[in-house]
């Protein structure tokens, strides 16, 4: 049986979702409570991988439970949930069609970003908001998002991972890029049908230097849709990951 699972984490303690030597990152962490559950290896695909330090409320994955193992999906999450720490939880688990993958099936995702501009920055939000007590003009931030809006390329808003070839595309459709207020500052939401490595956080940090004048808008702008060979270079602007949550994968 294929099982979709829905987890949310609190990325601090963990070194990001894809697995790594130390054994300290959620995918790792999620494997061996699987594992545990099933008495045999599990293998977890997650919808996409998540920095070090950066939050899930909605990420998708998926395992395939033994076939011996005749638990219904419902108890999968408390199963799961006594054998993680208590910054992953599982919220939902549900028998999908064998030919799920919770990457490869996913039709995009929604991030959202939160700047907190308070002048000290409140113990309760360390770590979960881009401390950012200079005054920026939310009008320009505004402008710089609709710039993204629609299909472009996105190359130099993107950190290289070393596995790129001449045949990868930088392409990708941003449906919604927004701001919001809350009681501390803003909130950005991305919304689109995927993203690069890091590129919701280069760009945040982009519109953000607009917002304080210290990148002009057409400069900006140059950014995207560069010929071969980025003549204007890459953005080097990137947020921290503090304010960083993965909010939802649509299927």
């Amino acid at each position: 049986m294929r099982l979709k699972l829905t987890l949310s984490y609190d990325g601090r303690p963990h070194e990001g979702w894809q697995s790594q030597p130390g054994g300290n990152t959620v995918q790792d962490l999620l494997e061996a409570a699987a594992t545990e559950v099933a008495k045999e290896p599990v293998r977890v695909h997650g919808s996409g991988r998540t920095d070090a330090g950066v939050h899930a409320l909605a990420q998708v994955a998926h395992l395939d439970a033994p076939e011996a193992l005749t638990m219904n999906p419902f108890n999968w999450v408390p199963a799961l949930n006594t054998k993680l720490p208590p910054s992953i939880r599982v919220l939902g688990a549900e028998e999908a069609s064998a030919d799920f993958h919770a990457r490869f099936s996913a039709k995009g995702k929604t991030y959202h970003y939160d700047i907190a501009t308070e002048p000290v920055l409140s113990p309760f939000r360390a770590g979960l908001a881009w401390h950012l007590p200079r005054q920026f003009d939310p009008t320009q931030l505004e402008a710089a998002l609709q710039i993204t809006l629609g299909r472009h390329d996105f190359e130099a808003f993107a950190a290289k991972r070393g596995n790129e070839t001449e045949a990868t595309d930088h392409h990708r459709t941003l449906t919604r890029a927004s701001v919001e207020p809350l009681d501390h500052g803003w909130r950005l939401t991305w919304s689109g049908d995927g993203f690069l490595y890091k590129m919701v956080r280069l760009l945040t940090g982009a519109v953000v230097r607009v917002a304080e004048g210290r990148l002009p808008p057409d400069d900006f702008a140059r950014f995207l849709d560069q010929p071969e060979g980025l003549p204007h270079g890459r953005s080097s602007f990137c947020a921290p990951a503090d304010g960083l949550y993965l909010q939802s994968v649509d299927y």
